[in-house]
């Protein structure tokens, strides 16, 4: 029992190892998507739709509030997107916001 192998620490490092990559990938992830804000911060989400082509639709969105939040007619969306069918707009599908 005197004579103990370096190597029985190879297993646990191992894991230790792989735990350690895991939480750095997933906490560096984290991080980008979503700041925490600070104590005495405020964040404001703005939105800028000049440069925004697409819109891919969400689940109970229709022409008119699509339009609406974009700065568009219900006609000028129509007439970008001539193959939809504006009273079967499905969630997923992509429309074009301008040329």
């Amino acid at each position: 029992m005197s004579s103990s192998s370096p190597l029985r620490f190879l297993a646990p490092g191992a894991l230790l190892a792989v735990l350690v990559a895991v939480f750095l990938v997933v906490q560096s992830g984290t991080s980008e998507d979503s700041p925490t804000p600070t104590a005495g911060t405020t964040t404001a989400k703005t939105t800028t739709t000049k440069g925004r082509r697409t819109y891919t639709v969400r689940p109970g969105d229709n022409l008119s509030e699509i339009a609406q939040r974009y700065g568009l007619s219900v006609e000028a969306l129509q007439e970008l997107n001539p193959d939809v069918d504006p009273q079967a707009i499905r969630t997923g599908q992509r429309l074009r916001l301008r040329d």
